[in-house]
């Protein structure tokens, strides 16, 4: 948890200088750092001064800041800022029209502070008068606002799930726990999540909850009783805890994971069937005998159920599926061959290239495509057609060194506002994989975006559509797309859609998901890594796919490289 919270310090020290107008490469320094403790797969309080030093983008002063914030709770550097600058600012900078440069105008020509002023000056029309905002900005802005009301009761997953794990890990290790499990949300992997919940069996509940409610994390509790209780965390987010009977758990488990519509349809079918069902088990309505509820498999069994896996539990027709026996056989994390999303310090990743690829080996890959940003994002450093070729030639020649594993050469092209793309076929063609992204004008009609995105896809040699929507999870909402059409076109051109595995992206999103699979659009999942730690959200993609229906045969990096490389020549031929 010191993680997240250090992580968010730093992306609040970048996003204050930003306003400021300091030094971009100071700025993206502090962007860096926090992105890759955020995506760090260790407790940075168990690190020494040194092996802080070795963190990608961890130099002395950033190491010294982690230091002072793990011993004091809090960043001088940071406290400074905030007093120079309002805290409240910072949220401004989340609504889509709102630059650094702007929210700096606002607040010292306008004093506006906080996301209430600016809604009052929006809705007035008073900010017609700022240079740069125009109608259709005022617009966009007072949308913007409506959002981030909307998302301020819900977090990312990626977010919230290493928080529930961590306090899942401190009951297992201080509490007399049997069994302890994750349910809810968090469960069905829904993107974003209000709250936690926590199932436990004991023999000692009293201990636990006593436990539970001294938890270094816990700020506030809530209630607490003999098998129950609810506190807030530090960060402000509700954890509830139940110890539930161990005759009771299956279905205790299935009521506490949800979702709501799925245990009425669950409800009603058990009624038709002259039973019942709640939290401590399934019973003959008539004697109210009970039937079973020690595992979930009861419930399901009982009713006549296929066993539905809870990532489908949201009432999208999964009970007719499973009462038919039609569910599908999921994606499992198991089942991928590769990830072909990943960027080196070529462009805005943290390590050369014979480092980038010992995380994936380690995890049993058989290959990875390497696809850094191209020239249009000079943000990333993109690389130019020299550079491209010339990291191309690296990578045949370390492909020749490697056994039982490829590095594919690709790139990550940027789709330009025409829909042209910045980079030529001449080099293109000589690249395993390419990628093609939209990266800037969000904010053009739906025409032109779906125009854009459907253009790339006419393109030879363009393999998979990146991060399809553009979305960053409670920052940014997805652009406007016709997405029937953007479809339509992958499966006409045979181009792959992306789930872009980012816990902040999380894009394509489930429901699509379920769209293209109707219409047999192929499908990659991919990291987008920059650090090696970041291989490991291939797990949050795959949720997205399995929330989407998708199977094994749904996903071209389940292939194995020879038969990807089959169909990836497929597209350019």
């Amino acid at each position: 948890m010191k993680n997240i919270d250090i992580s968010n310090v730093f992306t609040n020290i970048a996003d204050l200088l930003e306003i400021k107008g300091d030094n971009p490469f100071r700025i993206r320094a502090y962007r860096k750092a926090a992105l890759n403790i955020e995506a760090l797969g260790r407790d940075l309080s168990s690190l020494s001064e040194e092996e802080l030093l070795t963190l990608p983008g961890i130099g002395k002063d950033l190491a010294a800041k982690i230091e002072e914030y793990l011993k004091t709770g809090r960043i001088g550097a940071y406290e400074n800022l905030k007093a120079e600058l309002p805290e409240s600012l910072l949220a401004l900078l989340g609504i889509p029209g709102l630059g650094p440069k702007t929210v700096a105008r606002l607040y010292k020509e306008y004093q506006v502070k906080d996301v209430d002023t600016l809604e009052r000056l929006a809705a007035a029309h008073k900010l017609l008068k700022v240079p740069g905002i125009k109608e259709k900005t005022e617009t966009a802005i007072i949308k913007g606002i409506e959002m981030l009301r909307r998302a301020s009761s819900r977090h990312p997953i990626g977010r919230i799930l290493p928080m529930a794990d961590e306090i899942v890990k401190y009951l297992s290790e201080n509490a007399p726990v049997e069994r302890l499990i994750i349910a809810g949300s968090i469960r069905r992997w829904k993107d974003t999540i209000q709250d936690i919940d926590i199932l436990s069996t004991s023999r000692r509940p009293e201990a636990v909850m006593k436990t539970f409610t001294h938890m270094p994390v816990c700020r506030e509790v809530l209630m607490k009783g003999p098998t129950k209780a609810s506190i807030v965390t530090d960060n402000g987010i509700q954890v509830d805890l139940r110890v539930v009977e161990e005759d009771s758990f299956g279905s205790a488990l299935a009521y506490f994971t949800g979702s709501k519509a799925h245990n009425i349809k669950l409800r009603e079918l058990a009624s038709k069937a002259g039973m019942k069902i709640n939290e401590y088990g399934i019973f003959r309505e008539k004697d109210g005998k009970k039937l079973g509820g020690r595992t979930e498999k009861d419930i399901y069994r009982l009713l006549g159920l296929q066993y539905i896996p809870p990532e489908l539990r949201e009432d999208t027709g999964e009970i007719d599926a499973a009462a038919a026996g039609l569910l599908p056989r999921l994606l499992d994390e198991k089942d991928i061959r590769g990830d072909l999303h990943v960027h080196s310090s070529w462009s805005d990743g943290s390590l050369d290239i014979e480092e980038v690829i010992k995380r994936p080996m380690e995890k049993g890959y058989a290959y990875i495509a390497l696809t850094d940003h191209s020239k249009g994002l000079g943000v990333a450093r993109g690389l130019d057609e020299e550079r491209i070729l010339q990291q191309n030639r690296l990578i045949r020649a370390l492909n020749r060194k490697l056994t039982g594993f490829r590095v594919l050469s690709g790139v990550e092209i940027n789709i330009r506002s025409d829909g042209s793309l910045d980079i030529s076929d001449e080099v293109l063609r000589e690249l395993d994989i390419v990628i093609a992204s939209v990266h800037s004008g969000f904010r053009q009609s739906r025409e032109q975006l779906t125009g854009r995105i459907k253009a790339a896809m006419k393109n030879p040699y363009v393999s998979v559509i990146g991060h399809p929507t553009g979305r960053l999870i409670g920052e940014r909402e997805a652009y406007d797309l016709d997405m029937e059409q953007v479809l339509g076109a992958a499966a006409e051109t045979g181009t792959a859609v992306e789930i872009n595995a980012y816990p902040l992206r999380l894009d394509l999103a489930d429901s699509y998901v379920r769209i293209a699979k109707a219409g047999r659009v192929p499908i990659v999942i991919s990291t987008d890594s920059h650090i090696n730690s970041q291989f490991d959200n291939m797990r949050f993609g795959v949720s997205v796919a399995r929330r989407g229906w998708l199977e094994k045969k749904d996903v071209l990096n389940t292939l194995s490289c020879n038969r990807l490389f089959k169909r990836l020549r497929k597209k350019s031929s």
